[in-house]
Order: structure tokens, then C-alpha cells, then sequence
């Protein structure tokens, strides 16, 4: 199955791939259940994936964000866990367009190198859940700075990054004119933060997931990333990209599935004939491949989109929606091509089963999604 797109970026894949050969299925499955992948993080930041869209002037490699998504989509399709690493990539796009030139001078370079992670983004609480605008944790100005108290959860990565970029009210909900009035955004270091906890959440797959409580935590002015009361908008930018680059992890993913479920199928005979001949086991792993390959072009649209500076919500949406379903079908395929070897770990079938399935709900529901489509692009009456 040739996934290469016009050649442009072979050159991009190939030493991606050559990064993720040292770091196999073994690899992965010697991390479960929750192990960070420290070595592969490493590898990738001395190669310069990690600072890939950090501009030139600061250290990094100043990609596009359709060739980050190549970057993560590579990693999925060589069996490879991308979640270890790709907030520090969307989270980026926050800190590129509204951050000050004194934010950029201090922290891009640090992160283009490695000496420092920003792989940490707050947003998500308890009791709000995908209503963003309800969020309670509360940044309240001081003399000297900030002081945030609050919760947030499903903040992944947060034991093993230096920053956090944090979404925090700082005018309660009801004295804003707009639910998406209020909020501001901040980046600090987490190395030093009395008052900050982290307690590790367990899950199905490894995602190294934490929830974060903030008792009086100290920030200082220069947190605020942009102006007080904005931060909704800022984060907005980085769900485009986030959920764009999403869709080319789903699309590894799958790709990983189908490779290795068409590998098995064309080797596994029963009754005297490969089982890849029988149409219950082909057709299942061909309109996987088929939807895939739909959604493919509808992340490289929204991508090219993204990267011009265009509108690309309702693409980048369509993108994230699209792949999470493909990569899924291609999941249960490849398990039910591999019959009871898919349940064993070796094949490392039931550890991407477990890790695509994560992303028909998060970062965004599919169910939102939905509901966005038909609202702003069929113009239906609101749903939530």
C-alpha cells in the first residue's frame, strides 16, 4: 500500500521512519502501562521533529503544519505511540501567534533544543467537560503577578513537561456579556509552582494522563500569553491544528492496522487458502482502506488550508471525525483478521485497538463535531 503523497515530502517520511526503526513494538509494549517514552523523545528532539514548527530564527525547523501532521502520521504508522508527543506541537500555534516577542526569545529556543518540554495544556475541568466556557479555575490578579486556584483534568503529559500552557477564567462567568468572554490564557513553568499537584490518572492505553489541582498558585505578570479576557479565542487556533493533527495520527494508525492485517490475511491459510481470500475477512480491510484513504485528502485540505491562513474549522473537524471512524473500522478489522492472535500482545494489534479507539472522544467528541457541522456548515438549529 503506497501512502507516499506526490513525492514532496518523501524525503520527510523516510527520515521520520528511520527515527521510529530504533524504537519498535518491543519498545512500546516495555512502556505499558505508563511509562514515558523518554528515549524516543529524545531521539526525535535531536533529529528536530519535536521543534519542527518552531520557526528557523528560533532554533527549529519552521515547517508547516501539513508536514507536522506527516510527522505524527509516520509515527502511528510505525507502531509508535505520537500522543507522547503532540501537544508540543499543537500547542504551538498559541504561543507562535499571540505570544510576545519576549515569550518567543525565552521559551523557542529552549524547546527547539530540548532543554525545555511544553508539552502540558490545561483546558479541560471536571465539571465543564467539552463546554469549554464553563470552566471554574480562576487566575485572579495580584500585585505582583497572578494567583490560580481550580482543577483541571485529562492534562496529559504533565508530569514529564516543564511548561503549561493554562486556560483559566479571569472574570467570573456571569459577569461576562459572552460565555467566551473572561478567559485568558498563561504560560508558566511548572518546576516552579508551590501549590501545584499532579496525580496520575490510570487508563486503557498509555497516555501518560494526569489531573491537576492548583491551590494558590503564583504566577507572574508575564504569563498572560496576549491580552486578559481573550484566551478562548487564542485556544481556538490550536484546535484547528490540534484536531488536524489528530486526523494524521488516526490515519497512521490505520495505516499500521492494514499493513500488518493484510500481511496476516495474505499468510494465514485455513481450509487449504490464504483467509485474505474469503470476502469476510478482504472486504472489512478494504473499505477501511478505502475510507482511510477519504479522509487522507480531507486532512491534507484542511492542512493546505490551516497553512494559508484560511477558514479551515469545518475541515479540520471533518478531518478529525473522518479518521477516528476509519482508523477504528480498520482496528476491528485487523482484530477480526487476526482472530485470537489480535488479543495477544506480541502482535501489537490490541495496543493500537486500544489507542485509536481513544480518539472518536478526545480531544473532541465525534458527537461535537456533529453537532458543529450541522449547525455552522448546514445551518440547522443549535444542538449543544
Amino acid at each position: 500500500m503506497d501512502w507516499t503523497d506526490d513525492g514532496e515530502h518523501a524525503d520527510l517520511r523516510s527520515g521520520v521512519r528511520q527515527i521510529c526503526a530504533d524504537f519498535d513494538g518491543a519498545y512500546w509494549r516495555g512502556l505499558e502501562p505508563d511509562a514515558y517514552p523518554e528515549a524516543f523523545i529524545a531521539a526525535l528532539t535531536r533529529a528536530g521533529y519535536l521543534g519542527a514548527l518552531i520557526p528557523t530564527e528560533y532554533g527549529g525547523g519552521g515547517a508547516s503544519l501539513t508536514e507536522a501532521s506527516i510527522i505524527l502520521e509516520e509515527i502511528a504508522a510505525s507502531g509508535g505511540n505520537p500522543s507522547a508527543c503532540h501537544a508540543q506541537m499543537y500547542i504551538m500555534g498559541t504561543l507562535l501567534r499571540h505570544g510576545s516577542a519576549e515569550h518567543k526569545q525565552r521559551y523557542l529556543p529552549a524547546i527547539a533544543e530540548g532543554s525545555l518540554r511544553l508539552q502540558a495544556f490545561g483546558v479541560t475541568e471536571p465539571g465543564a467537560g467539552s463546554e469549554t466556557t464553563r470552566i471554574s479555575t480562576r487566575a485572579e490578579r495580584t500585585p505582583d503577578g497572578w494567583i490560580v486556584n481550580g482543577q483541571k483534568i485529562w492534562t496529559s503529559r504533565a508530569m514529564y513537561s516543564d511548561l503549561m500552557l493554562l486556560l483559566a477564567r479571569t472574570t467570573p462567568y456571569d459577569e461576562c456579556a459572552k460565555p467566551t468572554e473572561g478567559l485568558s490564557v498563561f504560560l508558566f513553568d511548572m518546576r516552579d509552582a508551590p501549590g501545584l499537584t499532579i496525580k496520575p490518572i490510570r487508563t486503557m492505553m498509555n497516555h501518560n494522563t494526569t489531573e491537576v489541582f492548583f491551590d494558590d498558585v503564583r504566577l507572574p505578570h508575564d504569563a498572560l500569553i496576549g491580552e486578559e479576557g481573550r484566551g478562548f479565542r487564542y485556544i481556538l487556533d490550536g484546535m484547528n491544528a490540534e484536531r488536524i493533527l489528530i486526523a494524521s495520527e488516526c490515519i497512521g494508525d490505520g495505516r499500521f492496522l492494514l499493513e500488518r492485517a493484510v500481511a496476516y490475511a495474505s499468510g494465514r491459510e485455513v481450509f487449504g487458502r490464504a483467509i485474505g481470500a474469503n470476502q469476510g475477512v478482504q472486504f472489512p480491510l478494504a473499505r477501511a482502506y478505502a475510507a482511510l484513504r477519504a479522509a487522507d485528502l480531507v486532512r491534507f485540505d484542511a492542512a493546505a488550508r490551516y497553512d494559508r491562513g484560511e477558514a479551515c474549522a469545518a475541515e479540520a473537524n471533518m478531518a478529525k471525525l473522518l479518521a477516528s471512524e476509519a482508523s477504528w473500522a480498520a482496528a476491528n478489522a485487523a482484530l477480526d483478521t487476526h482472530g485470537g492472535f489480535g488479543f495477544a500482545v506480541e502482535y501489537d494489534i490490541e495496543r493500537k485497538f486500544r489507542e485509536t479507539r481513544l480518539y472518536q472522544v478526545a480531544p473532541v467528541n465525534n458527537n461535537l463535531i456533529l453537532a458543529y457541522l450541522g449547525q455552522h456548515v448546514l445551518g440547522l438549529p443549535k444542538s449543544y
